[in-house]
């Protein structure tokens, strides 16, 4: 039996997909480096940091996800020829 000839797609590594890994790993980073924002000061409208700096994440990751997203769907049109949407 033959096999199909293989289709060299290019680097699996792109610069693209390595800010997509940044995008996605950044949260976790920030959420993981409790002595960064383990503390009171500076309020923000009467929260503590330590609150407010957590739900900013929320958004940003968000955010940071969106785009990682949408950097995915043009990367695999890219790599599929264009085809598709």
């Amino acid at each position: 039996m033959s096999q199909p000839p293989e289709v060299n797609r290019g680097p699996v590594v792109t610069p693209v997909r390595v800010v997509i890994a940044l995008c996605l790993v950044a949260p976790f980073v920030a959420m993981l480096w409790v002595d960064s924002y383990a503390k009171v000061e500076p309020e923000f409208i009467g929260i503590p940091f330590f609150y407010w700096y957590q739900m900013a994440w929320v958004v940003i990751s968000t955010a940071l996800t969106m785009i990682a997203y949408k950097l995915w769907q043009r990367d695999q049109r890219a790599r599929r020829g264009g085809a598709g949407r």
